[in-house]
């Protein structure tokens, strides 16, 4: 993306400013203990752990290819939701799909989608 490209994008410098302080505790993996146990697709789960450091560019790429093909523009996956649950459901050990995230409660969706942020933060930094 080109530098003039980057400069038309708008993004809340206080929302960023918050995400680089989240991003500095940041960790290679997580674990997300559910507030309330979470059914999907006939699973109960009380926590999901995600391991970021097994995503590989070949991951990145196929998530960018998949939102193409749905007709979906990402300029910055870190401040892309359709990005992130892509993201999260290849780190998850669980062996989940991104549909797993939009039937849950917003508070545990905001919570994951927020850790996997993060970490694409502090590993462009």
């Amino acid at each position: 993306m080109s530098d003039a490209t980057k400069s038309n994008i708008a993004i809340d410098p206080e929302e960023l400013s918050v995400a680089n302080k989240e991003a500095a505790n940041s960790g290679d993996s997580f674990t997300y203990k559910f507030r309330k146990t979470y059914e999907y697709d006939g699973k109960n789960f009380n926590e999901v752990t995600f391991n970021w450091d097994r995503l590989t560019g070949n991951d990145a790429l196929a998530i960018e290819n998949e939102l193409q093909q749905l007709g979906k523009a990402i300029i910055v996956p870190a401040f892309s939701g359709e990005y992130l649950v892509r993201m999260c459901a290849r780190a998850c050990t669980e062996g989940i799909g991104a549909d797993f995230f939009g039937k849950m409660p917003i508070a545990d969706y905001n919570r994951i989608r927020s850790a996997a942020r993060s970490f694409l933060l502090k590993s462009e930094s």
